[in-house]
């Protein structure tokens, strides 16, 4: 496993006046992680992998895996990819209470606590720790020094099995971001920036709770603090970063020369606005919907090829299929679209905030994706139809950069995505 030192030195080098940051890739997709190695290997860069707390646990989550699932997960590919785990940089996102919220705190936390433990025991040595959620009987969002008192907590047992299980001690991120994790449910018009003084008092605050429980040495290896740049994503709609309107938070830097800013919900964005965070200390920039967003375009571009073909009804197409899976198994998507019928149909499928991603493991969704690539399997793709369907893709493949085969093309598809981060956090 890597080691920590290029996020470690990330304040430093923008102390300094080095413009420079690294891609957070957020996401459990086989293919997703396969394409981002893929592009580690290709510009010889390290490359950092986050699971979020609700996706991996000691209970296994919403993908089944525990940290140490996760960890060999992602090193199976990694050797098939040919990318050297020693640039491999495992991160915990989100890590705390929110999965076991709606118990009472004490309880809440003591889950907490192992889950942390499984966690650094695995190998994670990127550990952002998110207490900021109140649990059962409590206020929706906690004062910040009870939030700074549960992380330091959490810090403590993170340290501990660091030392215990020989690996290096992990660097921490700490804050949150307003909106809720993984994107927001409506149209976004506005959003409230991160007051500069309320991310100098998360350092303060935390700092002091570290202190308390003797903890000075981990609180030295914060490196990053959870903002909101002014970047978001709903089902519909993205807004875009505006340096101009982030100049206050990202001036009070020079305060904290400890830290760089961490940017959530970065999907979507072009990239001049990306270079434009990275520019302004928002060094380290996450990425998740918008990838599994490009795979799904990708697999139903070649749906569509598929069904012109073949000539294929609706029920046999990979899009008809899925949209019996959703209609079928409503509950990862039900609460956060709204609309009418078409409304809803329309975001099923190519909602940003992506909550398809949730249903490609499914049985069903497997065994639809599985019959797609048979069917295109050892066929030649006319390359008019890339074009047609597949149009971002087009020059790379009818240039022979990339061959026209099903994986090649879904690969590419989320690379391509890769890039803008790597051009912007300047890998490329």
């Amino acid at each position: 496993m890597s080691s920590t030192k290029v996020l470690s030195a990330l304040p430093a080098r923008y102390a300094s006046g080095v413009r420079g940051g690294i891609t957070s890739i957020c996401s459990a997709h086989p293919l997703v992680i396969e394409a981002a190695l893929l592009e580690g290997v290709a510009t010889n860069t390290d490359v950092l992998i986050e699971a979020t707390c609700n996706q991996v646990n000691q209970d296994g989550g919403y993908t089944g895996m525990t940290p140490a699932d996760f960890r060999r997960f992602v090193e199976d590919i990694a050797a098939r990819v040919g990318f050297d785990t020693k640039r491999l940089i495992l991160g915990g996102d989100h890590l705390g209470p929110n999965p076991w919220k709606h118990l009472p705190a004490e309880e809440a936390l003591a889950k907490s606590d192992v889950m942390i433990d499984a966690f650094v025991r695995a190998g994670f040595t990127k550990i952002h720790l998110d207490t900021s959620m109140g649990c059962a009987g409590e206020p929706v969002a906690l004062p910040d020094a009870v939030t700074a008192e549960r992380a330091a907590r959490l810090a403590k047992v993170s340290e501990t099995a660091a030392r215990e299980a020989g690996y290096d001690l992990p660097v921490y991120i700490i804050g949150t971001e307003v909106p809720i994790p993984g994107g927001a449910m409506e149209e976004i018009e506005e959003l409230e920036l991160t007051k500069p003084g309320a991310a100098v008092e998360t350092v303060a605050i935390h700092r002091k709770a570290f202190a308390a429980l003797g903890l000075e040495d981990a609180f030295a290896r914060a490196i990053g603090v959870v903002v909101q740049p002014g970047v978001e994503f709903g089902n519909e709609n993205v807004v875009f970063y505006n340096s101009e309107k982030a100049t206050a938070l990202s001036g009070v830097l020079s305060e904290m020369p400890q830290f760089v800013f961490e940017a959530h919900s970065t999907d979507y964005q072009p990239v001049e606005a990306l270079s434009d965070l990275v520019h302004d200390g928002f060094a380290i920039l996450k990425v998740g919907p918008g990838l599994t967003f490009a795979l799904r375009e990708a697999l139903y571009g070649l749906d569509q090829i598929a069904a012109f073909l073949d000539k294929l009804p609706e029920e046999e197409t990979l899009r008809g299929k899925m949209e019996a899976l959703l209609l079928a198994e409503p509950k990862n998507w039900e609460k956060y679209y709204h609309g009418d019928a078409e409304e809803l149909r329309l975001q099923r499928h190519f909602s940003y905030s992506d909550r398809i991603r949730y249903y490609w493991p499914h049985p069903v969704a497997t065994a639809a994706v599985d019959a797609l690539l048979k069917r295109l399997e050892g066929r030649k793709i006319p390359e008019t139809l890339i074009s047609q369907y597949l149009g971002t893709l087009y020059p790379a493949v009818a240039s022979g950069a990339v061959e026209a085969t099903p994986h090649a093309l879904m690969v590419e598809a989320v690379r391509n995505v890769v890039r803008t981060y790597g051009k912007a956090v300047g890998t490329h």
